[in-house]
């Protein structure tokens, strides 16, 4: 039986009427696996980087209140709230990655991290959330002048945010970004010519990637030909999903977390594979699946252009997130570092997929009359 009635006309009884009660469902569940394997895969992880066993599993659950926070709190507000909140958040998040320049934290030879009264941020993890709602805002506006000016306003604002992201580098974030900020650009009506123009400049651009960043280079030679680098993380995240099976080895059997550096961030998925098998992990992919359909089917009824362009962006990025960070430990792309939303261990990351997923839950309500775009 539910908490609120249906007549009740306060803040939290509108929201619990109007909000996706099954995507909420779907993303308690995927914060659930996530607590589940940082309990499985950050021991082993801290007893060899010196730490004591729970460290990281205390970091992250310290951090785990704080984006439900975030992500509540964020779903109660209005498409009007969402903009301004997310216009506020892009202008702090953009001049964060500019600090990451003059006082970020260098770690395997980039700086994208910096360090504010002791606590380790990432500027980038909410870059991507903030610049997909600064640019549905932008994209959608209305009037022939207008939308002009905000088609070059967003342009610039792309370059801008490419380009300094480049300069950590950071070259899978800003795939992220810029696959974000085409299927945005295409939907609110980008010509064909420029469609074609973009394709082509982005292809030049993965080649010039190539050719120019030795890591991008190292990582694609490895994807080809293991034989030709380091491949041990890939490797051995392969024989543990070998290992797992359909159904695992059991909670806490599992042994590729004891040799893999990243267990606990990028390759925890394969520490899901080992101990708890095939049908978990497909599982879990069918979570992220179903949170990105589920969302889709509900803005495709919008009629407003700027809440369908900012929750697309959005779940084009959650999406395309996960996407990565499976296929990279399963050797169907190239390895890069990124995190496995709501799963993978990191404050900046946990914090900002729930600001993400925040704002699809308060872009896909059913609004009344006060709550308008």
């Amino acid at each position: 039986m539910s908490a609120f009635a249906r007549t009740d006309t306060s803040i939290l009884g509108r929201w619990w009427w109007t909000v996706d009660r099954w995507s909420m469902a779907a993303i308690a569940l995927l914060i659930g696996a996530g607590m589940v394997l940082t309990l499985a895969a950050s021991p082993p992880v801290a007893d060899r980087l010196g730490y004591e066993s729970f460290h990281f599993v205390r970091r992250q659950f310290a951090y785990l209140p704080v984006a439900v926070l975030v992500l509540f709190a964020i779903s109660l507000m209005s498409p009007r709230g969402v903009r301004r909140f997310a216009i506020a958040g892009f202008a702090v998040a953009l001049a964060m990655l500019a600090a990451t320049f003059l006082v970020g934290t260098e770690i395997k030879g980039a700086r994208r991290w910096i360090s504010p009264v002791g606590l380790s941020i990432q500027p980038s993890e909410f870059i991507k959330p903030t610049f997909a709602v600064v640019a549905a805002c932008l994209f959608s506006m209305r009037g022939e002048r207008l939308r002009s000016a905000g088609r070059h306003g967003c342009i610039a604002l792309y370059a801008l945010v490419a380009g300094m992201l480049l300069m950590q580098p950071d070259v899978g974030m800003t795939v992220v970004v810029s696959a974000v900020w085409f299927t945005q650009f295409f939907l609110a009506g980008l010509p064909l010519f420029w469609v074609a123009l973009f394709v082509v400049g982005g292809l030049a651009a993965g080649v010039s990637a190539y050719f120019t960043l030795p890591h991008v280079a190292s990582r694609v030679d490895r994807f080809i030909d293991p034989g030709s680098g380091d491949s041990y993380q890939v490797t051995r995240a392969m024989e543990a999903f070998v290992n797992g099976g359909a159904f695992g080895r059991g909670p806490g059997e599992g042994t590729v977390k004891a040799v893999l550096p990243d267990a606990h961030t990028d390759f925890v998925f394969a520490v899901a594979g080992e101990e708890f098998g095939l049908v978990v992990c497909l599982l879990v992919a069918g979570l992220f699946a179903f949170v990105v359909l589920r969302g889709f089917s509900r803005v495709i009824q919008e009629n407003s252009l700027f809440v369908m362009l900012a929750t697309t962006g959005l779940l084009v990025q959650f999406g395309l997130q996960a996407l990565i960070n499976m296929g990279s430990t399963l050797r169907l792309i190239p390895t890069k570092g990124m995190t496995l939303p709501f799963i993978s261990y990191g404050g900046s990351s946990l914090v900002a997929v729930a600001l993400g997923i925040g704002m699809v839950l308060a872009l896909t309500r059913r609004r009344v009359g006060q709550e308008a775009p």
